[in-house]
């Protein structure tokens, strides 16, 4: 009798299943469709949000080619992985949402500024004009924020801190808001280019007559070294002589932190403006690098200025400023708009806080694919709130959001963060305040059962004056690959402590893997509970000030392999239990001591804490990286024991102590260069096939990393399984008896050209 029982309990659960499948529904949506449709591809819907009160477990809601201007907020999520609700952009059509919408009715004030005025009723219960950025860890830099913006054309003005700029000519107070972190060690001496002799003349001039913010020091070039010079600075020389028609100079120049652009002009800083360049980090204030400024042909003149624009900069001309004020009853705002009218041309504000996003948590198994997402008026996101993004999942399981377009959110474009609660932004910026909530996200569900195992791949993430993607306690078990990031954190206006491309605290078993992160302030940011984490085969460069990985207050075990880091900064380590295998290092490495801050270590493959510890610094691997211009010397500090075998380091880069079978080539350079082809970026690098025969590499597996001290875990994969390096950053395998140092197992050596997949430059 009970078997027939199960028997029976059995089919009807199949039953059951069978129905579900069978009743799945597919809603489609179009502009041209109508709410109280039925949601059929004949009569479909006209927005997202009436199919997603509709949708349940199983169903799909597909979208079909237009603009939607809406926030979608799912009241549900799936039941499970083979029963997710998906959300997704008809195949070859585009579907654009935006938290925007145009605005007519502009009236001319003076020179290019126009203002409109618009009722408080216009914007519902949210005024992004009157929503101010703040929460812990945010510096807003002396001034007011806002989470809303003005856009022409897809593009943002910037935000004014007085409406008096904002009635200025365009680029009078532009100086000002430029973008760019600002900061260098600049040391200059400028050049005729070579003749047909092969040789360069020195460009004479007198010392500076004129500066601002920065400090004469002696220079070997027979230049002036400028010192410490932040955005903005700038010197003047007098009596240099381009020579008659001129159209071109050489500038030598050497960055010690972090490069920018120099800006030439004529008579006086804001003068005629005659040629730029571009210098990047060259890993010394002495190291010389030589760079090429077209100049507008001049002779003669008597005062030429350079200025200091940083990372990234553009001209004052370039900037456009708005500014808003609201009354009880009305918001006004004042633009500046060059060369359009704004009643004629595309002119959006920023009216929704988010794109894509559940208002509640535990919305689970939700699937986002293929959508054009931008212009959300996002709040800051630190890790002891509620995380807003563009798009988010907000404390929920199993989402997977894939081949995406995201872009232009005033914070943060996608968030895996956690749930909001009374205690949101009162921790006061302390690392015992984070504490306190990692215990009510524990207390809250924070476990695999509940909360991560998300998959975002292949999205576009850029425009993000916060992060690009964030989270604090939601990303863990979750994998983050194939996306690109760029142009982060660019315009600076405010700073604080959470910008990057990709910044986790408790990213635990995470895999953060072929991402290409570019233009930011920081690319990968690991806060407090890395653990399990595997960062493998990313892109990263021109990054800055800060670096290309950043890891903080971890106790590992965490592995960065198969790497390549490009910018002026490579690595920052305030951790332990950290191992680094096969990575190409093109910037300098920074090793903190001694953070006495207490942070948790957790039991293997979960989130439940052990105990809390300091990071006296020490206790990382090293194994067969390439290093160019900074090598591993800062671990000669380290206070716990470190492990370094195989690696190479070249120009100038200089090793550690502690390294056994290292290759050092100072005088090495491998030409290193990132070309954009018609369909993707190529890698040039000069390999030295002699690097397999003077010493023999072992090949890195679980074995041979051990443990990390302070958890005593090994170094395992995800699933618990061992890891073994044999294969390099496009999965060739590698040579098991003596890999080939680097990404790349080539080990014939020579001048490469290698495809970086299909990364471009946006």
């Amino acid at each position: 009798m009970f078997i027939k029982r199960v028997v029976l309990i059995t089919a009807m659960c199949a039953l059951c299943l069978m129905v579900s499948i069978l009743s799945a529904r597919e809603y489609h949506v179009s502009p041209e469709g109508n709410d109280f449709n039925e949601g059929s591809g004949e009569k479909p819907l006209c927005t997202i949000s009436a199919a997603a009160r509709w949708a349940q477990p199983g169903d799909a809601v597909t979208v079909h080619k237009g603009v939607y201007r809406e926030r979608i907020n799912p009241p549900r999520g799936g039941s499970s992985e083979s029963q997710r609700i998906v959300y997704q952009a008809a195949p070859g059509e585009t579907v654009i949402i935006k938290g925007s919408e145009i605005i007519k009715g502009w009236q001319k004030v003076q020179h290019d500024t126009w203002k409109v005025t618009l009722p408080n009723s216009f914007f519902g219960d949210f005024n992004p004009y009157d929503d101010q950025i703040r929460g812990d860890w945010f510096d807003p830099k002396g001034r007011l924020h806002h989470t809303g913006a003005v856009y022409l054309n897809d593009h943002w003005l910037t935000e004014a801190s007085q409406l008096e700029d904002v009635l200025q000519r365009i680029g009078q107070v532009g100086l000002s808001y430029l973008p760019g972190p600002g900061g260098a060690m600049l040391n200059v001496s400028w050049w005729r280019p070579k003749n047909n002799m092969g040789e360069s003349e020195r460009i004479q001039a007198e010392s500076f007559v004129k500066q601002h913010g920065v400090q004469k020091a002696p220079c070997s070039e027979g230049g002036d070294c400028i010192g410490w010079i932040d955005k903005g600075d700038w010197v003047c020389y007098e009596q240099v002589d381009f020579g008659r028609g001129a159209d071109q100079i050489e500038i030598r120049a050497a960055s010690l932190t972090q490069g920018g652009v120099i800006e030439i002009h004529k008579d006086r800083p804001d003068g005629e403006l005659l040629g730029s360049c571009s210098v990047p980090n060259t890993g010394g204030w002495q190291k010389w690098e030589s760079f090429t400024a077209r100049i507008k042909a001049i002779s003669g003149a008597k005062t030429i200025c350079m200025v200091f624009r940083g990372a990234g900069a553009s001209n004052a001309q370039d900037v456009r400023l708005w500014f808003a004020r609201v009354s009880q009853s009305e918001t006004t705002i004042w633009a500046q708009f060059k060369d359009v009218n704004p009643n004629e041309g595309n002119v959006e504000i920023n009216v929704r806080q988010c794109v894509f996003y559940p208002d509640k948590p535990g919305s689970n198994y939700i699937t986002v694919r293929g959508f054009k997402m931008m212009h959300a008026a996002t709040n800051w996101a630190p890790p002891t709130a509620e995380q807003v993004g563009l798009i988010g999942t907000h404390w929920s399981k199993g989402w997977i959001i894939e081949n995406n377009d995201i872009r232009y959110s005033v914070c943060t474009g996608l968030t895996l963060g956690k749930y909001g609660d009374e205690f949101d932004n009162t921790s006061q910026d302390s690392a015992e305040g984070y504490v306190k909530t990692i215990e009510r996200g524990l207390a809250n569900g924070w476990s695999k059962e509940n909360v991560g195992s998300h998959i975002v791949r292949n999205n576009h993430i850029s425009h993000c004056e916060q992060a690009g993607i964030v989270g604090s306690l939601g990303p863990i078990f979750s994998t983050v690959t194939g996306n690109t990031i760029h142009d982060i954190h660019v315009r600076q206006l405010f700073t604080g402590a959470e910008m990057a491309g990709i910044k986790f605290h408790g990213a635990v078993d995470t895999i953060i893997s072929h991402n290409h992160i570019y233009r930011t302030t920081r690319g990968i940011w690991l806060d407090w509970m890395t653990q399990g984490t595997r960062v493998t085969g990313n892109l990263l460069h021109d990054n800055g000030p800060s670096e290309d990985i950043t890891v903080e207050v971890n106790q590992g075990p965490f592995l960065i392999d198969n790497n390549i880091l490009l910018s002026g900064n490579s690595i920052l380590t305030d951790s332990q239990g950290g191992a680094y295998v096969h990575n190409l290092v093109g910037g300098q490495l920074h090793v903190i001591v001694g953070d006495e801050r207490l942070t948790p270590y957790l039991k293997e493959h979960a989130t439940e804490v052990v105990d809390l510890a300091a990071n006296p610094s020490g206790d990382e691997r090293y194994y067969n990286n390439i290093f160019v211009n900074g090598g591993l010397e800062p671990y000669d500090r380290a206070v716990l024991p470190v492990f370094m075998d195989g690696n190479v380091s070249l120009k100038g880069a200089k090793p550690s102590k502690h390294e056994t079978g290292s290759i050092v080539q100072p005088d090495t350079d491998p030409g290193i260069k990132l070309v954009q082809g018609k369909n993707s970026i190529y890698l040039h690098i000069n390999l030295d096939k002699e690097w397999s025969a003077k010493h023999n590499r072992k090949l890195v597996t679980t074995k041979l990393l051990g443990k990390a001290k302070t958890p005593d875990l090994p170094y395992v994969q995800p699933d618990g399984s061992p890891y073994c390096i044999d294969n390099d950053y496009f999965g060739k395998k590698r040579n098991v008896d003596n890999p080939f140092p680097g990404p790349f197992e080539l080990p014939e050596g020579g001048e490469q050209a290698l495809k970086m997949s299909c990364f471009q430059l946006f």
